[in-house]
Parts: C-alpha cells; sequence; structure tokens
C-alpha cells in the first residue's frame, strides 16, 4: 500500500478492541517519532508511553472518560520542555558531536543561534515554541501507525494541569501536550469505522500563489 492508501484507512478511532499492539509495531511507530523533524533538530519536548492498565484509568478520568484510554494497547503522551534552558542545549551540542564525531567547538556558531532564536526568549514563549514542535512528532507517529495498520486517535481533550499532577510532570519539567491511543478499530462498536473520509477538496485547500 502507498501513503495515500494508508491515509486514507487511518481516522480517529472513537472505539478500541483492547487487543495488544505487537511490539514491533509500536517500536517502528516509536523509531519513526523519534527520526521526526523539528526545528533545529532539538527535539524539546519527551513522549511518554503507557501501557499500564491501572494508570491508563487514572488518566482516563481526566480525559473526560474517553473510552480510547482504556481501550488502546498503548497510550502515548506528548509533553513539551516546560523551558528551554542552556544546559540542554549543551547536551544537544555534546550529543551532535559525538554522533558526526566532531569537535564540539565546532558548533559554537550554530550553538549562538539556538540561544538567540529560542532560548533568549520568555519562557512561557520558549513552552509554546516547544508545545508546537510536538505537533510535527505527532503527525509523523500518525503516518507510522497508519502505515502499521494501528488505529492512532490524536487527543487534546483532557486536563492537561490534571494531567501533569497526576504523573508528576512538573517536577521532570515538562507539560501534557496530546494524547495518542495505539490500538485496534472496534468496528461493531465504532460508529465511524465505515464512514467514509470526508475532507476538503484540493481546490479549496491548496491556493497557487503567482
Amino acid at each position: 500500500m502507498s501513503l495515500l492508501n494508508h491515509l486514507n484507512w487511518r481516522y480517529a478511532t472513537k472505539r478500541m478492541t483492547g487487543e495488544k499492539v505487537p511490539q514491533e509495531k509500536v517500536d517502528y511507530i516509536l523509531e519513526a517519532t523519534r527520526l521526526s523533524a523539528s526545528s533545529m533538530g532539538l527535539q524539546p519536548y519527551t513522549i511518554l508511553v503507557v501501557e499500564d492498565t491501572e494508570v491508563r484509568k487514572q488518566i482516563q478520568k481526566v480525559a473526560y472518560n474517553q473510552p480510547q484510554i482504556v481501550e488502546a494497547s498503548h497510550l502515548l503522551i506528548f509533553a513539551a520542555w516546560d523551558n528551554v534552558t542552556e544546559e540542554q542545549v549543551d547536551e544537544y551540542m555534546r550529543n551532535i558531536a559525538t554522533v558526526r564525531n566532531i569537535p564540539v567547538e565546532s558548533l559554537a556558531d550554530f550553538k549562538n543561534s539556538l540561544m538567540g532564536s529560542v532560548v533568549s526568549r520568555t519562557q512561557e514563549q520558549k513552552y509554546e515554541w516547544a508545545a508546537r514542535q510536538t505537533y510535527i512528532a505527532l503527525g509523523t507517529a500518525l503516518a507510522a501507525a497508519a502505515e502499521q495498520g494501528v488505529d492512532a486517535t490524536p487527543m487534546e481533550g483532557f486536563d492537561p494541569a490534571a494531567l501533569d499532577e497526576l504523573l508528576n510532570l512538573k517536577e521532570k519539567g515538562l507539560r501534557s501536550v496530546t494524547l495518542l491511543p495505539l490500538g485496534f478499530r472496534h468496528v461493531e462498536a465504532d460508529f465511524l469505522a465505515n464512514a467514509k473520509k470526508v475532507r476538503r477538496n484540493k481546490e479549496q485547500l491548496f491556493v497557487k500563489v503567482d
């Protein structure tokens, strides 16, 4: 199947069967997400992977009792860094130097650019920037899940402050942004399972600028 076929197949699944997603498929989705595009490559977020049923039951309570939270096989939580610091940038520079086998000093201009364009902002501005980065990773995760025949439902319908408190994210310097249950659609229980996909047509969506 082509990517377009996979994307036509996927939808925001409302009910799932509870069947476990094979670990190799989960690993594939996570690796694709790890390789996702990110501004300057910094990836200013952490993705929590929740498989434990009891933990997901607690999360469901702060996610308006949406059934996918507990009917899924795994729940991914995309959590942005609450702040972006020079220490985090330095760690990133060291990682680049190690992976590419270059002196970290050779990255001074890149570090200064990152410091000037991101770290110099207010903390709330840095969080908002980091939160937007999570959506790029989320999009990659959705496409990878579709390619693997795994249903995935992007969710903003939850209380971020309550979830952060439940998982002690503030102490980890994180703030939750989106949720992504992974599982398999329950065709009989989900009213959208056999519905045709609806999107704006290309003439409406794309405007050529001359």
